[in-house]
């Protein structure tokens, strides 16, 4: 059985049906509040938590009077726009209940596919992680057209795992794991505790149930783990809707592990080694490459010289003063800017740039040495 206090950076995904009463439409307010005492006792074992909550559409519309059943785009949009301000407030209010601070945070797909607004989605959740703040993250459902259906965010969850280099997944919904057949319509369905490996005959049991504020059902959950697991992060799928949900599953309660085929940092790197389209070349001198081989980040004064055109998030190669390759990795700036800064001290950026850009030009989290033990032949991508 997994311990969920051993992981060191989990993302947490609740359901509408588990965080909303589906018949009256109010928030389970006591059902919120032990799981941020849960959130609580993770965050005193210095494991980093993330939310992705649904809900905002499920709480706004019952505040706004509209009908049960089907709505239309421009409805679900003005739900969302009237429950995304209930659904923060009353994750404010039960977080600080324990101590914490929630930081909210509005994505589409978009965000999590394109590499700038990805780059910059990741250092928002980064930094709010780094002054301990819960990230409270949610589908921008107010301006979203296509992305909106309650299921999405089962995998908005996996590439917000992926995204942050999460080493868990937990999405907790109103159903304990994955099955051999629909439960509720199969009395000889049989539970399945672990999935090693996710194959045709896996994705064969998820089938399409699902209740109207939980459209997504069991489908959109094996997909969540294809993303997860194939970029290192371990996923579980447990039930939500008692009390203390987290303190079940480290008490042992029943629940599905999906095991992932490597750690978060050595699927990023995979992917990162694994990509032919190269933008440029970044020239370093001796001082850059003993830290390089130390594990370090590569920083603006170590850089002799740029050339190539790329963009930020663009993977470049990093040479030596002989121009042979010794890494490569995702630049944290374009090539002009990289050009600017280029041999000076970190402090500088501002001055030089007229902003306060990143300390690294490339992270030691998006960069591979040459001689790191990567298998290039099975890349992963990580988003």
């Amino acid at each position: 059985m997994r311990d969920l206090s051993a992981f060191r950076r989990i993302v947490i995904k609740i359901g509408s049906a588990t965080l909303v009463d589906a018949k009256t439409g109010e928030l389970r307010t006591k059902w919120l509040d032990s799981l941020a005492a849960d959130i609580k006792g993770l965050t005193t074992n210095k494991t980093e938590i993330l939310v992705v909550s649904s809900g905002a559409i499920s709480l706004g519309r019952y505040r706004i009077n509209l009908p049960s059943g089907s709505l239309k785009l421009e409805e679900n949009q003005a739900a969302a726009a009237v429950g995304q301000i209930a659904l923060a407030q009353a994750w404010t209010s039960s977080l600080a209940k324990h101590d914490l601070i929630a930081g909210q945070i509005l994505l589409t797909r978009a965000d999590t596919e394109e590499r700038r607004r990805y780059l910059n989605a990741r250092a928002t959740i980064s930094t709010l992680l780094g002054f301990d703040a819960i990230p409270i993250i949610n589908e921008n459902d107010t301006i979203a057209t296509a992305e909106i259906r309650y299921g999405d965010n089962d995998r908005l969850a996996a590439r917000v795992a992926t995204m942050i280099s999460a080493d868990c997944l937990v999405l907790l919904s109103d159903i304990d794991g994955l099955y051999t057949a629909p439960p509720g319509k199969n009395p000889d369905a049989i539970h399945i505790p672990v999935v090693e490996r996710l194959t045709p005959q896996i994705e064969a049991m998820a089938g399409n149930a699902g209740t109207e504020n939980a459209r997504g059902g069991m489908t959109t959950k094996i997909e969540a783990a294809k993303i997860a697991t194939a970029a290192g992060t371990t996923m579980v799928i447990a039930n939500g809707r008692d009390l203390h949900p987290l303190q079940n599953i480290l008490d042992g309660g029943k629940c599905t592990w999906f095991t992932a085929r490597s750690t978060p940092v050595t699927a990023r790197k995979r992917w990162i080694s694994g990509q032919l389209q190269i933008g440029g070349q970044i020239v370093v001198d001796a001082g850059a490459i003993g830290a390089l081989k130390k594990g370090k980040s590569l920083l603006p004064a170590g850089i002799r010289s740029v050339s190539g055109s790329f963009k930020r998030g663009d993977l470049v190669s990093i040479c030596g003063p002989d121009s042979e390759e010794i890494a490569r990795g995702l630049t944290a700036y374009d090539r002009e800017d990289a050009v600017k800064i280029a041999g000076r001290n970190s402090r500088e950026i501002e001055a030089i740039l007229g902003y306060s850009g990143r300390t690294e030009l490339i992270h030691r989290d998006d960069l591979v040495m040459n001689d790191d033990q990567v298998d290039t032949a099975d890349h992963l991508v990580t988003n």
